[in-house]
């Protein structure tokens, strides 16, 4: 949808963006935390996301996997944003309640669930109020869109209602925060893209 915005309404907009200083992760009333590595095997931290997990190619997610998870965690979330977004709030792309300690995400696993399944793996709502993976799709011209994976490693009750949004998510997360990591993908339109670095191995 917008790739129709003309490039130079894009570069217009440039310095409006939402900031990552209201990305989840450094909300104040999730607390003080440990770190745990967040990868993924299709592009590397601060790199070029591939065209097919966005809105111009088969916009499927892209495939995740983690290590370091503390002792006493219950379950793991996911929050996706785009703090480059030109809005008052980052754009949430994913999210998931309920993930296992020890697993992964593959390739177009992040989609619309319902209830959830039997496991307690529930997709939420993104900004456009839809389950599932939100494509990246920024403004022609507006310059780099960073797409901050987060993922938190929870201990104590790990219950929330069904289709949990960001906003009820983070809520829920609130002084169960044991650790949590970062990845970063980037992507833009209407420049010349860079070749970006190579992603990294998932462990056998």
């Amino acid at each position: 949808m917008l790739e129709h915005i003309p490039h130079w309404l894009g570069s217009a907009l440039k310095g409006l963006r939402a900031g990552a200083n209201k990305l989840a992760i450094v909300q104040p009333e999730l607390g003080s935390f440990e770190v745990l590595h967040l990868a993924s095997p299709a592009f590397a931290n601060g790199g070029r996301l591939p065209e097919r997990f966005t809105a111009d190619g088969e916009g499927v997610s892209p495939p995740l996997f983690w290590t370091g998870v503390p002792e006493g965690t219950e379950c793991l979330a996911l929050i996706v944003e785009d703090p480059d977004a030109p809005a008052p709030q980052p754009l949430v792309h994913a999210v998931i309640w309920g993930l296992p300690v020890e697993g992964d995400l593959k390739e177009g696993a992040i989609r619309a669930d319902g209830a959830g399944d039997a496991e307690g793996k529930d997709v939420g709502r993104n900004s456009f109020l839809g389950e599932g993976w939100l494509p990246p799709d920024p403004p022609t011209g507006h310059g780099p869109h960073h797409y901050a994976f987060q993922l938190f490693a929870l201990g104590g009750g790990c219950e929330i209602g069904e289709n949990p949004g960001r906003s009820a998510l983070v809520k829920a997360m609130a002084g169960h925060v044991l650790a949590a990591g970062l990845l970063t993908g980037v992507y833009s339109r209407g420049e010349e893209a860079p070749t970006g670095l190579v992603g990294e191995t998932a462990p056998v």
